[in-house]
């Protein structure tokens, strides 16, 4: 257990960073469900305008700090190529 109120603090902190970064994670997981959904019913258009949505969201999760850039591109790299086989 933290002693020293910098240590208090600190633990704080972490605990509140913790929160907004498990939501801001969540929030993008949402997003990138919601294009999976649409690549498995087969919706092209669908696929496509929920990719649309879900890029920004995921590099936002970037410049934040909860993604790495490469993981970022990665996944909208494949998801991409998934919405364009489907046409």
């Amino acid at each position: 257990m933290a002693n020293s109120p910098q240590a208090k603090k600190r633990a704080r902190q972490n605990e509140k960073r913790f929160a907004i970064n498990k939501a801001r994670r969540s929030r993008i997981r949402t997003y990138l469900r919601k294009v999976e959904e649409a690549i498995a019913s087969g919706d092209q258009d669908a696929a496509k305008a929920a990719l649309q949505a879900a890029q920004p969201e995921l590099m936002r999760g970037v410049t934040k700090g909860v993604f790495h850039k490469n993981t970022a591109s990665r996944k909208m790299s494949r998801l991409a190529s998934r919405v364009k086989a489907l046409g």
